[in-house]
């Protein structure tokens, strides 16, 4: 287990992704998922209000509400940490003080619960000064509503001056930051976002670990895309430098007899994430999931994909 720093809250190093609840999971597939995922030993799993107000019918709200009934029907909220995030529903944009204080307590009727372990600002508002967003979490924390703050696709020297301004006022310092990084999407990361997290001891929870399902080796041509609900974001990595990142993952799959996505994980892992994001549809997908944890890659391995992925980062 890893620890969500600044907190005593306890997390299984992977951290399963909730964007599939009530979208390509339904709520008995997105039940299967949960129940396999807490039987492996997990117990963080992350949302937001807004997952998934993209797909045609939907208004925002629909995982947050599986996820709560999953919650009732098993009665193990206090064994779960809890991740949402406010900023991006679309009838509650943005971070003015009044939006985030009405966005939780929607999130908290939806989730069906009375406080939100880990609570993300999901993208920066930057019409509202980093100082006032920092005081509104700070509020939430000390009435109870939260646990802990995370922070989303922050520019480095806006995430900087959350962190700086927080420490300064005696605010809640942010446990988190939550940022895209994964094997065919470095750069960012390791050049902005890695220092700030450094320097100011958050934890790091990647987003798109497995590259929008790339990573999991099962696309390599067009024609493996057809059909697929995330065939675009895939399809842009459907290139030389993707695929030979995917023919390292393969290798190095082979050698412990391991699938190709439990490897990207363990990369993260290595490279000093704290729980990395991912998502399944299907409880059958959760097994290479949780065993990442247990992967131990050796420093050849790493410099393998590492050199593998070097044009991205």
């Amino acid at each position: 287990m890893a620890r969500l720093p600044r907190t005593d809250l306890e997390l299984f190093p992977l951290n399963l992704g909730g964007n599939t609840f009530g979208w390509t999971a339904d709520r008995d597939a997105s039940f299967a998922v949960l129940d396999a995922y807490t039987a492996a030993g997990g117990n963080f799993v992350d949302t937001a209000d807004v997952y998934s107000a993209w797909v045609d019918g939907h208004t925002g709200g629909e995982s947050e509400t599986v996820l709560g009934q999953w919650l009732a029907a098993r009665g193990n909220r206090d064994e779960i940490v809890l991740a949402t995030k406010v900023g991006a529903h679309p009838q509650r944009p943005g971070l003015a003080r009044a939006n985030v204080v009405a966005a939780l307590e929607d999130s908290l009727r939806r989730l069906g619960t009375d406080r939100i372990d880990l609570y993300y600002a999901h993208h920066d508002d930057e019409s509202v000064p980093v100082a006032e967003q920092a005081a509104v979490f700070d509020e939430l924390v000390r009435a109870g509503k939260i646990r802990a703050v995370g922070l989303s696709n922050y520019r480095p020297d806006r995430l900087r001056e959350w962190f700086e301004t927080a420490e300064r006022e005696g605010l809640t310092v942010p446990a988190a930051i939550q940022p895209e990084y994964n094997l065919v999407a470095r750069r960012d990361y390791e050049r902005q976002i890695a220092p700030v997290a450094r320097e100011h001891g958050a934890a790091v929870l990647p987003y798109y670990g497995l590259a929008s399902g790339f990573l999991t080796g099962k696309y390599r041509t067009p024609a493996d895309l057809e059909g697929r609900v995330r065939r675009g974001a895939a399809a842009a990595h459907l290139n030389e430098q993707g695929l030979a990142v995917v023919d390292a993952l393969v290798a190095v799959a082979g050698a412990h007899r391991a699938e190709p996505a439990t490897v990207a994980l363990a990369w993260l892992l290595a490279k000093g994430a704290t729980a990395p994001i991912a998502s399944a549809s299907a409880p059958e997908q959760v097994p290479a999931l949780v065993a990442a944890p247990g992967l131990e890659l050796t420093a050849d391995e790493v410099a393998a994909l590492d050199e593998a992925s070097r044009p991205f980062a």
